[in-house]
């Protein structure tokens, strides 16, 4: 009897499997794309298969497979879903020390992932997709970041790439650790880890070389400390950089970008640390700013966005942060709208949301955009985003529904 019972559950489950459609379309008022035409669509159509964009264009020019399951969104608006490079709710740091050291090389925060937490709950309901889960700032290296998605119900689910990214904060913090210690100190000794960490890839590097072309070079002793930073030096990784102030900012460009080839995420950015604009724009760094959104310039006894001074100075990849849980995850969207407010461009601040952050922590080729072959990842909004009269409606991850306003509304 009750190997008839599991056995009937077990087709039940089978069949209901196979009759959950393939194919999903989403009809949707207005779509922003954010692709580099920047095609904003009108009466839209958008299919997914298999957790990914199979289509998109207007209605009567993509057309809908008979059976699909159709969500209406034709008075919403559809957008990719919003990127976080800064992080701290996706895992639970009480259970990362990274404040042994004033460098902690060998921490990582993807053995700190919880997923379908509380707080990852919020970030969904605010149209909130993919974060960056990174150590906190209170030393100069505080480890290995994760870019994780805010849903899924196992760790490898969730992960999109570990390691993320190095987190590195140059100011701002970590004078306060222990003793207490000023930024020659600091940068002297951040210094110095970054060289053994670069020396370790140089040799590993050669080696590779040497054994490629057929050479019996020994190979050299593996250190599992310095193993993450091989893909860091390679450029196939960013360092997302906790910093803030010009003197700070002029610091990681100069000692990061420069003196160790890394490819930087200029993170925070906030205070006067747009003076440095020369540089960065020379440099075609990523500038994400947050969470404090303004500055008071007392040389010229004025308020300025920090976004807006940026783009002023010529800098163009632009972005925002929320430090959740110092301003919530949902909330990402409104740090975009508080620089609005203070002169910066609407369309360029939801380009900070999506393809810019997405850019800037390499990960543009699945998410960040809507595309044909992307990760289905985005949000249906009641209208703007950046109008904080409207809400998000439905969070949809890989082509699954993960918040629905209508059946668990949380704002």
């Amino acid at each position: 009897m009750k190997r008839a019972i599991l056995a009937a559950s077990w087709l039940g489950a089978l069949c209901a499997a196979h009759a959950q459609p393939a194919v999903t379309a989403i009809e949707a008022g207005k779509v922003l794309t954010m692709d580099d035409a920047d095609r904003v669509i009108n009466d839209a159509v958008v299919l997914i298969e298999g957790g990914k964009i199979t289509a998109i264009g207007r209605r009567g020019e993509v057309e809908v497979p008979a059976g699909a399951r159709v969500i209406d969104a034709h008075d919403r608006w559809l957008m990719p879903g919003l990127i976080d490079c800064h992080n701290h709710v996706a895992g639970s740091l009480a259970d990362l020390n990274d404040g042994v050291y004033l460098t902690n090389p060998g921490l990582r925060t993807v053995d700190t992932l919880t997923p379908n937490n509380e707080l990852l709950k919020n970030a969904r309901a605010g149209g909130v997709t993919t974060v960056m889960l990174i150590p906190g700032s209170g030393n100069n290296m505080g480890g290995f970041g994760t870019i994780a998605r805010t849903a899924g119900d196992t760790v490898e689910a969730m992960t999109v790439r570990a390691p993320g990214s190095l987190k590195i904060a140059q100011a701002g913090n970590p004078e306060r650790y222990w003793f207490g210690v000023g930024r020659t100190y600091m940068n002297w000794n951040l210094g110095q880890t970054l060289a053994k960490a670069r020396a370790y890839h140089d040799s590993w590097t050669e080696y590779e070389a040497a054994k490629a072309r057929g050479e019996g070079l020994a190979p050299p002793p593996r250190n599992l400390v310095w193993e993450d930073f091989r893909p860091l030096f390679r450029g196939e990784i960013p360092v997302t950089v906790h910093t803030q102030m010009y003197q700070v900012v002029q610091k990681t460009i100069t000692q990061l970008h420069d003196t160790y080839g890394l490819r930087v995420v200029l993170d925070h950015s906030t205070f006067d640390g747009y003076r440095t604009s020369a540089l960065v724009v020379e440099r075609d760094l990523y500038t994400i700013v947050g969470p404090r959104q303004f500055y008071f310039d007392r040389t010229q006894r004025r308020i300025f966005g920090c976004a807006q001074r940026y783009f002023e100075n010529g800098v163009r990849k632009l972005g925002f942060n929320t430090d959740a849980p110092v301003v919530p995850q949902e909330e990402l969207s409104l740090q975009a709208t508080i620089g609005c407010r203070l002169g910066f461009d609407p369309y360029l601040a939801l380009k900070g949301l999506t393809i810019y952050p997405a850019r800037a922590l390499l990960i543009d080729g699945m998410v960040g955009s809507l595309e044909v072959g992307k990760a289905a990842d985005f949000g249906v909004w009641t209208g703007d985003p950046l109008d904080p009269r409207h809400a998000c409606l439905m969070t949809i991850v890989q082509g699954e529904v993960v918040y629905d306003a209508r059946q668990d509304r949380r704002f």
